[in-house]
């Protein structure tokens, strides 16, 4: 859009640009520049517009822009202007995304190369190598408190090193997802160690004050995220002495982007990882990047701004980068992280979908599907150039953040269903053989999450050391009907590492004095790679696993309807076990596919009459695709597997 007021100071900003920025063809750049500045240019007006250096900032902001288009390797930049042609490529049925912690899994940087061929043979081509940024020894939240943000720990290895495994990678036709911790540093980072020396500059990139009139001012409003371990907002700083805002951590000291150089200071890291290989960037906390008295400073309107202006200057430098929002927040507020335009994403390309994750859980504790289908329904439709990531489990632990409304419609209190699903998991439920462990218990409300491995919350644990061969059964069909609900459901099935070899809870972290007092640990081991060799002995609890997931990407990658164009319909039936969707195209030999399963541990009827309003059947048989055999429907029902699931090709 041209707008006099914003093409002036840009005609005045290219003028006066560096002039070290130097680049052979410079002519994307400028035409990429041109089509979004004026969105650029308002957008941190809104957010710094009543600073009297607005015109220098903004320069600094172009600047960076600049700078970083021509430290992109070429064939980034070739990449670039392929994926703008096939601006939907993300949307496909054929990507699957694994995490992984980069030591826990491979050792080094270097070892991943050759564990790549494991992701390979399970049909992964998107890998999430979680925070491998400098961070402090001992207490650094899992990687997620960062002390340089543009240097590789060397515990893992070199910046040469992740070059060579992102070009690897590329080889490979697999992708390639890094973190950005957007919302905090490390209290050792550079910008904190001059805090703390008395540098104005640096105080103002935190949020610090002197007595603690703001912060009490803050606190009758911030909930707290960590009450159990990390109760507050605020820490008292001795050295500087001031109160510097913590939300999670008094170890990680939040950032102010009130404050625009630390937005370009931020942009300028985001655009260097894109340079280095990265096709998604994994945006954390970013629900929390705008504080504001009287607020609960989460989801504040800012915080998008903030994200709409990354992505517009993201998509100047490095547009076939995408973003991902770490925002475990309610439904209503999640789909706001993707934008609100109508049509395109104008925040984050991908965020995850953790109401459908802990609505899993809940069906697989209640084995019936009634809450399940309400949370869904209840999801807002996403835009349409835009996906989730659906996942069973990850590094974090599993809120249980349902809507009280759908709890209450689906015939449950609340409070009380909640405490049910925490007693379940953790086994204090009397038919529950689930060991996993409460995180974040908040003695003043009762609530809290849980935490823990698939394996183990499914059951396999006590299964295994019971030596209950039924019970044994049961968890890992739940875990194969786990994994084909986040194929099916509409977006990019994200595994974790460990899941496909059915591993389980580690609690050596207990013994660990920087690890013990989270819970999360419990589920972040090191892979036992002779535990994964067993994958390929018929009969073990690795092969009856890893196989069926292995078949279910594969089969996931050859149906078209599988692809997230928002073509997924909800299908309400009488029997309360199962769970169904129609999943449809416009073409292809399976243009519609219909998803039934069943999260009881008892076959299940399902009634073809309920489903004629969708015209789902005018045949006498049909054909299901995961085990590619002919069911009969010429009685009206289909019996459907303890614990199993059809892809129904219609």
């Amino acid at each position: 859009m041209y707008e006099q007021v914003s093409h002036s100071l840009l005609n005045d900003i290219l003028i006066g640009l560096d002039p070290k920025v130097d680049c052979d063809d410079l002519k994307h750049f400028y035409i990429r520049l041109g089509a979004n500045f004026y969105a650029i240019h308002s957008l941190f007006h809104q957010l710094y517009g009543d600073r009297r250096d607005f015109r220098l900032q903004m320069h600094k902001l172009v600047d960076v822009m600049a700078r970083q288009y021509t430290n992109r390797p070429t064939e980034l930049r070739q990449r670039d202007l392929a994926r703008e042609k096939d601006h939907d490529w993300f949307l496909s049925q054929k990507l699957a995304g694994y995490t992984l912690y980069c030591q826990e899994y491979a050792d080094s940087i270097n070892g991943m190369h050759s564990k790549l061929d494991y992701l390979q043979e399970l049909g992964i081509n998107l890998v999430h190598v979680m925070p491998l940024l400098d961070g402090p020894k001992g207490r650094n939240d899992g990687g997620y408190a960062v002390r340089d943000f543009r240097k590789i720990d060397s515990k893992y290895g070199t910046l040469q090193d992740l070059d060579r495994l992102s070009a690897d990678m590329r080889s490979r036709d697999m992708l390639l997802i890094l973190d950005v911790v957007v919302n905090h540093t490390s209290d050792e980072h550079e910008w904190a160690r001059k805090a703390r020396k008395g540098n104005k500059k640096y105080q103002d990139y935190y949020y610090t004050y002197s007595d603690r009139k703001i912060p009490d001012l803050f606190e009758q409003t911030m909930p707290e995220v960590f009450p159990e371990t990390a109760p507050g907002n605020f820490t008292w700083n001795e050295e500087m002495g001031k109160w510097v805002m913590t939300v999670f951590n008094d170890f990680q000291w939040d950032l102010n982007y009130k404050n625009p150089a630390v937005f370009i200071e931020m942009i300028d890291i985001i655009l260097f990882w894109a340079n280095h290989g990265a096709d998604v960037i994994r945006l954390d906390a970013v629900a929390f990047l705008w504080k504001k008295v009287g607020s609960t400073c989460q989801n504040e309107r800012e915080a998008h701004l903030i994200l709409q202006l990354m992505k517009d200057c993201c998509q100047v430098t490095a547009p076939g980068a995408l973003f991902i929002a770490e925002a475990i927040v309610a439904p209503v507020e999640i789909i706001k992280y993707f934008g609100e335009d109508a049509v395109n994403a104008k925040e984050c390309e991908i965020a995850y979908n953790a109401t459908f994750m802990a609505l899993l859980w809940e069906a697989v504790a209640t084995k019936k599907a009634t809450l399940l289908e309400k949370g869904v329904r209840s999801l807002p439709t996403k835009l349409d150039r835009a996906t989730w990531l659906n996942y069973i489990r990850c590094h974090d632990d599993i809120g249980l953040g349902f809507d009280d409304n759908d709890i209450r419609e689906a015939g449950y209190d609340p409070q009380a269903h909640r405490r049910f699903l925490v007693d379940y998991y953790t086994g204090q439920y009397p038919a529950s053989t689930a060991t996993g462990v409460a995180f974040g218990r908040n003695e003043k409300t009762g609530d809290a999450r849980i935490s823990g491995s698939l394996a183990s919350l499914a059951g396999l644990e006590a299964a295994l050391l019971n030596q209950d061969e039924t019970a044994i059964d049961i968890s890992i069909k739940t875990i194969i009907l786990l994994h084909s609900m986040i194929a099916s459901f509409g977006g990019i099935p994200l595994l974790y590492y460990g899941d496909s070899i059915g591993t389980l809870n580690d609690n050596t972290y207990l013994t660990d004095e920087n690890k013990h007092h989270d819970s999360r640990w419990v589920h972040r081991p090191r892979l036992n790679w002779e535990n994964a060799e067993k994958r390929h002995i018929e009969g073990t609890v690795e092969h009856r696993i890893f196989h069926p997931i292995k078949k279910i990407l594969a089969i996931r990658k050859q149906i078209p309807a599988f692809a997230d164009l928002n073509n997924r319909e909800m299908l309400t039936i009488g029997n309360p076990h199962l769970f169904a969707f129609l999943r449809f195209t416009s073409s292809g030999i399976h243009s519609r596919v219909l998803v039934v399963a069943n999260f009881d541990t008892a076959p299940q009827t399902l009634d073809l009459k309920e489903l004629e309003a969708v015209n789902v059947f005018g045949h006498s048989q049909v054909r299901e695709l995961y085990s590619d055999k002919v069911l009969s429907t010429r009685h009206g029902q289909l019996v459907i597997p303890p614990l199993g699931f059809y892809w129904l090709q219609l």
